[in-house]
């Protein structure tokens, strides 16, 4: 069975590519990931964040500028270059080791980062760039047109400034989900990752506190990026690379089904081991098999929802069918 296909306009011998986690920020890893069947790793994001908090804990201050003067912004350049350095070191080292595409990932807070670290990586050599770009409109003041105006004025910038192929990350926190992800496959990216897993947050009882609850998703995740796939794989101009719950064979098949061009996986080898890369690969193999396809490219998208229809199950959110009798 032929599990080529194409993400990115990248040559990709397997749909199934590591997501952005902890496990690709290790070459060694990577190396491992790559004899077990991933057709592509991306990378760790760099946070801005992190980066910002590196130049605090080098600097020991707070207050910057008082402490240092005008000497301050050629010492956090410094340290920011430094702390990127190490990370472009490893996108280098893993070129030379890994015969896959590497796909670099960032998450920023401020316009120029964007743009900044989007030529570094490029410059790296990185195959493509993953934009992690979910946002958590949490301030009240925040509005869908303010969220939309950011993710056009970034996106708009780093297609005229690098030249590598660009994907976007995004959360659920839309108002218009399905009017958004077409337009910003309407943009000239070359994909859309559905969905960022976003840290949750649990209350500890005993100490009356916040706490972070576990970053792992779970099997029943699945489902939420299954009907988005479904309901968007026809509707969009870009690839989409279906992420979060994702577990199983059967996992993949579905989502190829829906009209994923590739699944991300993460959750499943932080649980299950690297070797979970391997089992997915001889499933969706096994399935092909069985069912006579000879290429992924005979059934992607068998089950996305057509643009015309307008009665699909995919867009059932209540029970209704089953409590109306309605076949």
């Amino acid at each position: 069975m032929n599990t080529k296909t194409k993400y990115l306009g990248l040559d990709l011998k397997s749909p199934i590519i590591v997501g952005s986690c902890g496990l690709t920020s290790d070459v060694d890893k990577m190396v491992e990931m790559e004899k077990a069947g991933a057709g592509a790793v991306v990378l760790k994001s760099v946070f801005e964040e992190q980066i910002i908090y590196d130049i605090k804990r080098n600097t020991h201050v707070v207050a910057p500028t008082d402490n240092y003067g005008d000497s301050y912004e050629y010492i956090a350049a410094h340290v920011a270059d430094d702390s990127l350095g190490k990370h472009f070191q490893m996108i280098r080292d893993a070129k030379k080791c890994l015969t896959i595409p590497v796909i670099g990932s960032i998450n920023c807070f401020s316009y120029e980062n964007w743009l900044t670290y989007a030529i570094k990586f490029q410059e790296a050599g990185c195959d493509a760039l993953e934009l992690n770009m979910a946002i958590l409109p949490y301030e009240t003041s925040l509005s869908a047109d303010d969220v939309e105006r950011t993710f056009n004025q970034i996106i708009n910038t780093l297609r005229k400034s690098i030249n590598i192929p660009i994907s976007i990350k995004v959360g659920t926190y839309f108002t218009d989900m399905a009017k958004q992800m077409q337009q910003l496959s309407w943009m000239g990216v070359q994909g859309v990752t559905m969905f960022n897993k976003s840290v949750q947050v649990d209350i500890d009882i005993e100490n009356e506190s916040l706490k972070n609850a576990s970053f792992l998703s779970n099997p029943g995740e699945v489902y939420n990026t299954l009907r988005w796939v479904a309901l968007l794989s026809k509707k969009m101009r870009c690839d989409i690379s279906a992420s979060t719950g994702v577990y199983s064979a059967d996992d993949v098949v579905k989502m190829l089904l829906a009209g994923a061009n590739t699944v991300q996986v993460v959750s499943c080898l932080y649980k299950n081991g690297i070797d979970t890369l391997r089992e997915l690969n001889e499933g969706l193999n096994a399935w092909m098999q069985k069912k006579g396809y000879e290429s992924i490219d005979k059934f992607r998208g068998k089950l996305a929802v057509q643009p015309n229809d307008k009665a699909s199950v995919a867009m059932r959110t209540q029970f209704m069918k089953y409590f109306a009798e309605i076949v």
